[in-house]
């Protein structure tokens, strides 16, 4: 690129987030030389050239100097005459924002997002034409758009860890566990890539802001992180800070902290469940509040003396009062729409917390009656009692497959109608075919290759032709480890210099050879045959694990003594009196006693 390109020292760049693990650092380049991405070409290819190029941009690119931009803006004042809802003429100001690249600078090198710098360097540059303060401009052509502005985007779990990292909130080895407890507890749930908050959700964090403030306040949270970070570096000592936090330190700046935890969580158990239960949503026309409250059978709204169910799925956003007002006049269902004439049992319309579904007779000992969803064309205002008997008629079967004569059946599911042959199964392309498709048009979905992700199995890249050893079709595909051959029952990955635009066939076949005849005891050494081992060994260990216990009560014991020392360690759950002791000796030593 040149010396003008060159940092006059080399670049050094510190860490941005605090307590980074430094094992778990970017790609280092190492070594005396660093091949070219033409030297790269001739021996890589597909993602290994695309992993190089970048390692190659970025690094390269790290120690250029910064580039230099110039970014220009013009205003235009107006006189516009008849805009749309506004006659006669009207004086308008117009802007424009320009972009000039006076030094690329590290962008000639890479660009983040693109694969070819120069090219996104010319689009990111916009010039403006050459102008004065004062000059004249022609209007050519005026025309009024509306511009609705849109909220932020959903957190996704991405921006959810950078926005944390920004916080100075958890560290890499926790984000991980952070994410999975919040969707294990039900406070959100995805919706492509993005985390919606749940209705429980808004309970917790009114519960928290309310009455343990401290705690989430997010500079005492990241100032509890850097504390624990001094602990785990040997910088500050464990017991007197946990007694601090526990017991509170009169000369602390915050109430939290002059009190501690343990005061905090058994002075302050008054709570109004009522009101931290409770998200409103507004008033209605007669005057009632409406709100929503989180049960022990999902969220449900209030207006009154009302009830209902919210929809699983329903984003909090979208719950207006005119869209809680319609949920609440819906039809409640819970109607019986007729009597099964096969088995004499009523058969019901009723609303659940996923939906409204149909059941045949009622819970009798405990024995819960079938049911059966309705479908996305029906609602509780249209259905009648044959649609009814058809859905609880669900699976249908259609016929037994030729291969071992079990029943394929058509039926309904979570994420749409779909075929089933034992655990095999299809999507069907509407409901409605759950009670047309044949014996015929099953097999064929049946013989289909499995969706995986909502992409079909990928096709070969090229067909070479036949194997002159075999006779079989050799074709390239690409697989989770790059591209490779096959004749269908042996694959072959292509080396080093190989490329599935360039090989042919000879060397395809050379490749297969090489493959048939490798080692055959390389090949030979299946899972089934360790597990048989394992299995007849099984018996003959019986008798050492019965010492199983002892040690294992040994163990806890230790644990427990680790912690009667003040440790970090974690005991195991369930250790009775023994965990019980444990703590109060903690307790006992961290208030002096």
């Amino acid at each position: 690129f040149g010396d003008d390109y060159v940092a006059d020292v080399p670049r050094t760049y510190d860490r941005k987030v605090k307590n980074a693990q430094e094992a778990h650092e970017a790609i280092r380049p190492a070594g005396e030389s660093f091949r070219s991405l033409e030297e790269a070409t001739s021996q890589l290819s597909g993602d290994e050239y695309a992993v190089y190029d970048l390692i190659w941009k970025r690094t390269i690119a790290s120690q250029m100097v910064d580039a230099k931009l110039t970014s220009d803006r013009v205003r235009l004042l107006a006189t516009l005459s008849d805009l749309p809802g506004r006659p006669g003429a009207t004086e308008v100001g117009l802007s424009a924002n320009g972009l000039r690249i006076e030094f690329a600078g590290f962008r000639r090198a890479y660009v983040e997002g693109s694969d070819d710098p120069e090219s996104e360097l010319a689009d990111q540059e916009r010039l403006l034409p050459p102008l004065t303060e004062g000059s004249t401009a022609t209007v050519s052509l005026a025309d009024a758009k509306g511009h609705d502005t849109k909220p932020p985007d959903r957190f996704s779990e991405a921006t959810l860890i950078k926005k944390l990292e920004d916080l100075g909130i958890g560290r890499p080895s926790t984000y991980a566990s952070v994410m999975k407890t919040i969707d294990r507890r039900g406070y959100v749930w995805k919706k492509g890539k993005a985390l919606v908050p749940a209705f429980k959700a808004f309970a917790v964090v009114n519960l928290l802001s309310t009455y343990f403030a401290d705690l989430v306040d997010y500079q005492f949270t990241a100032a509890m992180e850097d504390s624990l970070d001094a602990i785990a570096s040997g910088d500050r000592e464990l017991e007197p800070w946990l007694k601090s936090f526990y017991f509170g330190d009169a000369s602390a700046p915050t109430e939290f902290a002059k009190r501690g935890l343990h005061a905090m969580v058994t002075e302050q158990l008054d709570f109004d469940y009522a009101a931290i239960n409770s998200l409103p949503l507004g008033t209605a026309p007669d005057g009632e509040a409406v709100s929503v409250r989180s049960g022990r059978y999902g969220p449900y709204l209030v207006h009154g003396e009302r009830r209902v169910s919210i929809p699983e799925a329903t984003e909090p956003d979208s719950l207006t009062v005119t869209r809680a007002l319609e949920l609440l006049d819906a039809p409640s269902g819970d109607r019986e729409l007729g009597t099964d004439p096969a088995t004499g049992l009523a058969v019901y319309l009723k609303a659940g917390r996923y939906g409204p579904y149909v059941q045949l007779g009622e819970l009798v000992d405990g024995t819960k009656p079938k049911t059966a969803s309705l479908f996305s064309t029906m609602t509780l205002e249209t259905i009648t009692f044959e649609d009814a008997q058809k859905l609880l008629s669900l699976p249908r079967e259609i016929g037994a497959h030729p291969e071992n004569q079990e029943m394929i059946f058509a039926t309904n599911g979570r994420y749409g109608p779909y075929v089933m042959w034992g655990k095999d199964s299809r999507s069907l392309e509407s409901e409605d075919e759950i009670f047309s498709v044949d014996l015929d048009k099953a097999l064929h979905l049946l013989a289909q290759p499995k969706l995986r992700g909502r992409r079909a199995a990928a096709g070969p890249l090229r067909e070479l032709g036949p194997d002159p050893i075999t006779g079989k079709e050799v074709v390239v595909k690409t697989g989770k480890f790059g591209p490779y051959v096959t004749d269908g029952e042996v694959n072959a990955t292509l080396r080093i210099g190989d490329t599935p635009e360039t090989v042919t066939i000879d060397r395809a076949c050379e490749l297969l050879a090489e493959r048939r005849n490798a080692d055959p005891t390389a090949r030979r050494a299946p899972a089934k045959k360790a597990a048989k081992k394992a299995v007849k060994k099984a018996p003959a260990k019986k008798a050492a694990a019965k010492k199983a216990p002892a040690n294992k009560a040994g163990v806890k014991k230790a644990t427990a003594t680790k912690k009667a020392t003040g440790g970090t360690g974690r005991g195991a759950k369930g250790q009775g009196a023994d965990q019980s002791a444990t703590n109060a000796d903690l307790i006992s030593r961290l208030s002096g006693e």
